[in-house]
């Protein structure tokens, strides 16, 4: 099975709008599950009542998963901040005052 193994690196996974599609998704979910409810006797009736809960499922789960890609992108965005603050020049320890801690000269508070 060697020979069938793949040779190359794999590439960069793709980054989009991660945050505002979960959250599009999620409010799908919510606006079929409340459409779906004033004909929750018809699904019930049929034995199809799992599609109402499944839209409701969807939009609970949705909301985990926005709290949970916010997160990420608040790490993301953190950590490209400590990075672009680590390569900056005249940065980093011993680098001068902090201008926004309150023993700078000048940020009498």
């Amino acid at each position: 099975m060697a020979k069938w193994t793949a040779q190359h690196e794999a590439p960069e996974p793709l980054e989009g709008p991660v945050v505002a599609t979960i959250t599009g998704g999620t409010i799908l979910w919510f606006a079929m599950f409340l459409v779906q409810l004033p004909f929750y006797g018809w699904f019930a009736d049929r034995d199809l009542l799992w599609w109402v809960w499944t839209c409701a499922a969807g939009g609970g789960l949705g909301l985990i998963g926005i709290w949970y890609v916010r997160g990420r992108d608040a790490a993301l965005k953190r950590h490209a901040a400590e990075r672009a603050a680590a390569a900056a020049p005249g940065t980093g320890p011993g680098a001068g005052p902090d201008p926004a801690s309150p023993a700078a000269p000048g940020s009498e508070g």
